[in-house]
């Protein structure tokens, strides 16, 4: 059975991770009751959605059971260092995001952070289409902004 992963969503149904994970869904129900990392939310009608970070503990659980041959307590005792791998991962992820943020927020000139909001250099409308030095500052400074931004949306996604 091929599986598409391109199609990433926020929440999956116990047949989708049925499907996406090739285990029958009373295994998947199983393994709930037996690792304690395993533990799906559930939506308004108590059906259990799954998230990526559940998919993946379970694909991980299935290597080392199928795979690996591990028992389901060989496989218990696995996984309680699973927790913190994967949050040191995440942090070290979200370190690293942080300190290239830092980078890119220290790459800009101190003299032009906050020159679109200073009402000494932006006079008034008229003015600024006068004037081409202070219009090249304006778009230079708009041009930093938006660069900031996109880095700033690109780290929130």
């Amino acid at each position: 059975m091929k599986k598409n992963f391109a199609l990433k969503k926020l929440y999956y149904s116990i047949s989708e991770v049925s499907k996406i994970t090739d285990l029958e869904q009373y295994v998947l129900r199983y393994w709930e009751t037996e690792f304690e990392q395993l533990k799906p939310a559930k939506n308004l009608a108590g059906n259990r959605i799954y998230t990526n970070k559940d998919i993946k503990l379970i694909l991980y659980i299935k290597k080392l059971l199928r795979d690996e041959k591990y028992t389901i307590e060989g496989a218990k005792k696995l996984l309680k260092n699973y927790n913190t791998k994967e949050e040191n991962n995440q942090t070290a992820k979200q370190t690293s995001k942080t300190d290239v943020h830092h980078e890119n927020i220290k790459r800009f000139p101190s003299h032009n952070e906050l020159s679109l909001f200073n009402s000494e250099e932006i006079q008034s409308n008229e003015n600024l289409t006068a004037n081409a030095p202070q219009d090249k500052a304006l778009i230079g400074d708009l041009k930093e902004l938006r660069t900031f931004l996109l880095n700033l949306l690109d780290e929130i996604e």
